[in-house]
């Protein structure tokens, strides 16, 4: 006779979770999830909770995107939901594994105006791979299993279960659940012959690599491709630390004179999205590969876009054998653009003005984060400041809110990262507008022991809209934040620690204060309001 399993839907569902590899639940209390809280207090599941639901969802978010494994919020009905939608579409939109279960108010009163009663899943149907009702307890591990596997199959991304009152408060059995089995996807080998010509042939080649191959777990692939065929190599999201620093094929900053120079683009397990100029790269030929052929560009036209897993199709590249274009001199031309911009880059960050420049702000960061440090980015301008200055050294170590642009991810994500890392530094790097999304978690930080380093560049102003705004229109509204606010005492308040640094001279002591403190520390640096980051406008 087949094994059964016998509980509440809260204990079904832990079952499932815990097959599925889900190791923690983030959450804020809510009446309607009370029996998922039961099953993992009375078998020691560790629970940590928030004090707004997207943080919940970034705190998912993190643990997804560093794991590469799923990420569990656990989200009351009603308002609980519909609080957590900002961070269900950053993770649709970053591809993680990210599995949001939500009370619902009772189906046998539906219709009569029950508290929370809502229909969630046309609110978060567009942003997720999978959204269900599960309406009978003992489909509940079966439910998790099936949304669990298809948040884990390529294209990865979050997907949404809600749990009626009287489906998770009921008692039943069900079969064991089995953890989710996903198999590779096998490229098309024709496809990938053709890119592994084209990177043959390339006098002036280039790769570009994205999110996708940490979550593919492709970034020694990737290496050895680069290798094979001496081709320099740039990064964007937790692409950044697939190659080191100080290897010779990674770079960073001559980017803008490697697309401008280069005949071949390889793009790889990234979006061709305004981040990389809609995939428009000039006379350049474009090879697009991705981890599923629904992330095929549909508004340009690549030479080949091979699509499957990019450990397979990284490595046939880099068995590609037959005769291969030298790339020494363009690997050499570009290491000068490279150094000179490294140059400039160390002078801008020893800048010794006061106000305070960003730049000397990363200057000063650069000496006391560790190789294997969490940079976490929740900001506009200053945070671009970071994809400048500061190169991780090592893959899994680079959390940003990613294309859709989502501000407040920080303490969520840092909540994340210290529960994943609990030995590491945790660093989060937030412009004041920012702050005024989550730091209210701070608390939950402090209260639940899970010291974090917070950064804020502090300029008075929305800084990606009052200098593009004056420039266009000569004036600049709803783009001015009260200066000199001391978020290091909201910190204090809520029981961490921080400072304000005014003195560039005085950024050094108060980071390395800030390193030592164990416990949630903000340094509160007032910066430069007229210092604005250059770029040409992304909203087109």
């Amino acid at each position: 006779m087949t094994e059964r399993i016998e509980g509440h839907g809260g204990e079904l569902a832990l079952a499932a979770l815990r097959a599925c590899g889900v190791r923690e639940m983030f959450t804020l209390s809510g009446g309607h999830v009370f029996p998922l809280y039961d099953a993992a207090h009375r078998t020691g599941f560790p629970l940590y909770d928030v004090r707004h639901e997207q943080s919940a969802v970034f705190a998912a978010e993190a643990v997804a995107k560093l794991c590469r494994r799923p990420g569990l919020a656990v989200l009351t009905a009603g308002p609980g939901v519909t609080n957590g939608i900002s961070g269900l579409t950053s993770a649709f939109f970053n591809a993680s594994p990210v599995l949001v279960l939500g009370g619902r108010a009772p189906a046998f009163r539906w219709g009569s105006g029950s508290l929370q009663e809502i229909d969630h899943l046309p609110l978060v149907t567009p942003v997720t791979k999978h959204a269900q009702t599960v309406f009978s307890t003992d489909d509940i591990p079966g439910a998790i299993v099936d949304a669990l596997t298809a948040a884990l199959t390529p294209h990865r991304g979050p997907v949404f279960l809600d749990l009626p009152l009287e489906a998770v408060f009921s008692v039943a059995d069900a079969t064991p659940p089995a953890a989710p089995a996903v198999a590779p996807v096998e490229p098309d080998p024709e496809a990938v012959a053709r890119a592994a010509t084209l990177l043959a042939g390339a006098h002036r080649p280039v790769f570009i690599a994205g999110s996708d191959v940490y979550a593919a777990d492709a970034v020694a692939a990737l290496r050895e491709a680069a290798e094979a065929f001496g081709v320099p190599v740039f990064t964007n999201g937790m692409g950044r630390g697939a190659l080191p620093p100080e290897h010779p094929l990674a770079f960073s900053k001559a980017r803008r004179v490697a697309l401008s120079g280069a005949d071949l683009v390889v793009v790889v397990g990234t979006p061709l999205d305004f981040r990389l100029s809609f995939g428009d790269f000039g006379d350049a030929q474009v090879v697009h590969i991705v981890d599923a052929p629904s992330q095929r560009a549909g508004h340009v036209q690549p030479a080949v876009s091979p699509a499957g897993d990019l450990r397979l199709i990284l490595s046939a590249l880099a068995d590609h054998t037959g005769d291969r274009t030298d790339h020494t001199d363009w690997v050499a031309d570009l290491r000068v653009a490279e150094d000179a911009a490294r140059a400039k880059h160390e002078t801008e960050m020893a800048a010794d003005t006061d106000p305070i420049r960003p730049a000397r702000v990363y200057g000063e960061l650069r000496r006391v984060l560790d190789r294997d440090a969490i940079t976490i980015g929740d900001g506009g301008d200053f945070v671009s400041y970071a994809g400048r200055y500061l190169e991780p050294a090592q893959p899994g170590t680079w959390l940003d809110p990613g294309p859709y642009g989502c501000l407040g991810t920080g303490m969520g994500y840092a909540m994340g990262a210290r529960v994943t890392h609990p030995d590491r530094q945790i660093c989060v790097l937030m412009g004041d507008g920012a702050a005024g999304f989550s730091l209210m978690d701070v608390e939950s930080l402090v209260r639940q022991q899970l010291p974090v380093v917070i950064v804020v560049g502090n300029n008075g102003i929305w800084g990606l809209e009052k200098h593009p705004m004056r420039a266009m229109y000569g004036y600049d509204v709803a783009a001015d934040l009260q200066p000199d606010l001391r978020y290091d005492a909201v910190v204090s308040a809520l029981g961490g620690a921080g400072e304000t640094v005014a003195k560039a001279a005085d950024l050094a002591p108060a980071l390395e204060r800030a390193f030592a403190a164990g416990v949630p520390y903000l340094v509160n640096v007032l910066t430069d309001p007229t210092d604005a980051y250059p770029r040409s406008s992304n909203l087109a």
